[in-house]
């Protein structure tokens, strides 16, 4: 099993420079191996493969000088970055390639030759002679298959290291409908259950909004350096507050229920709507499925997900009866054919867990043995098998 780790970085005034370096001469290397590819198709309608690409490094390094300073493994794991993002774009799962800008912000991958002493509290990477002060917080158990070193724009440097251990996933226990909780995404209440357990929504972006504008005003007057690094600490402030409430509940909900049924949200589209942009930004739902899914593997936890358009809110959980005109603002509402009254993120959270084990019984009816790869042999159900 696989599993990333973060831990604090403490370097020296050498290391940071050279640690700067590594991340410089890894924007440089990426910005130029786009550019040569566009240029390569632009003009000749040659697309250059990752090797060609890897094999053009030493005779880069005789112009360049400086790149001499960095690890090779390093600059060639940048290429391979750019292989993984085009690949990507073809499949239609992200944008093209951009060009990265120079900014307070950056990282590197080591993929070799790297060694965190959890006792010394020390991190040994190529090109660092002597290792770099690390926090190691959490211990750890495995082989390290690579570490990501990187900035934060307040400065800070961390260090996330993949490691590999003998362990493996839990294996998931069946679906029943005892076992299963629904749960309703929300900006007034960020998660109702259909067990009726409610998580406020804390709105860290809006409670620190109004310093946040005050410090953006008096940047953009004076453009000062401690403006900025105190602009930066807000906005790191505010995102580990609801990076640490999202951990939190999202272990809670994995910990507490053997099987979760959640709605399959357009965010992207959503974020569209500027009326509610900010505050689905600010509540990150896309983070916190995230969060939902990697911890369900670790745990042996069920994902079960349901459409998009699937109406859970506007349809009555006791009869079915769907009411098409409700409105954002109606937030209890009563069912002309049952009578039956019901708060709109409750019967949401019901209906998200009905539609999910409907759903779910259905494909086990349809997939036999989902291990199991259909073949021609046997397939045919038609009577007469005669020309």
């Amino acid at each position: 099993m696989l599993k990333a780790y973060k831990y604090r970085l403490y370097p020296t005034k050498e290391q940071e420079i050279l640690l700067n370096k590594h991340i410089g001469c890894s924007r440089f290397i990426y910005n130029l191996a786009l550019e040569t590819k566009q240029t390569a198709y632009a003009g000749n309608k040659v697309s250059l493969s990752r090797y060609d690409l890897v094999n053009m490094l030493p005779e880069l390094k005789k112009e360049f000088k400086w790149l001499n300073e960095v690890g090779a493994q390093s600059l060639q794991r940048v290429i391979l970055n750019l292989d993984m993002a085009f690949t990507s774009f073809f499949k239609g799962t992200s944008e093209f390639p951009k060009f990265k800008s120079k900014s307070n912000r950056g990282s590197f991958h080591v993929p070799q030759h790297m060694k965190i002493d959890q006792t010394g509290n020390e991190l040994s990477i190529p090109k660092f002679r002597e290792g770099i002060k690390c926090k190691v917080h959490r211990k750890f158990e495995g082989l390290i298959r690579q570490v990501t070193v990187s900035r934060t724009p307040t400065g800070k440097y961390f260090v996330s290291a993949l490691f590999e251990d003998a362990k493996s996933c839990k294996p998931k226990k069946p679906v029943t409908e005892k076992n299963t909780v629904g749960i309703d995404l929300g900006l007034k209440t960020f998660i109702v259950t259909s067990d009726k357990e409610q998580f406020a929504n804390p709105r860290f972006l809006k409670k620190s909004l109004n310093k946040l504008k005050y410090t953006q005003r008096k940047y953009s007057l004076y453009k000062g350096e401690k403006t900025k690094q105190r602009l930066a600490l807000i906005h790191e402030k505010v995102a580990n507050q609801r990076k640490d409430f999202l951990h939190k509940v999202s272990a809670k909900l994995i910990r507490e229920n053997q099987s979760i049924a959640v709605e399959n949200l357009n965010v992207k589209g959503m974020l569209k709507n500027h009326r509610l942009a900010q505050s689905i930004q600010d509540v990150s739902w896309g983070m916190f499925s995230s969060m939902l899914e990697y911890k369900a593997e670790w745990y042996g936890t069920n994902i079960l997900k349901i459409g998009r358009f699937d109406p859970s809110s506007k349809t009555c959980n006791s009869c079915g009866y769907i009411k098409k005109d409700m409105t954002l603002a109606d937030r209890v509402w009563t069912c002309p054919i049952c009578l039956v009254q019901h708060d709109r993120d409750i019967n949401a959270a019901i209906n998200v867990k009905n539609f999910a084990l409907r759903n779910y019984m259905c494909e086990g009816l349809t997939l036999k043995n989902h291990k199991e790869l259909p073949t021609l042999v046997g397939a045919s159900t038609y009577e007469d098998t005669t020309l």
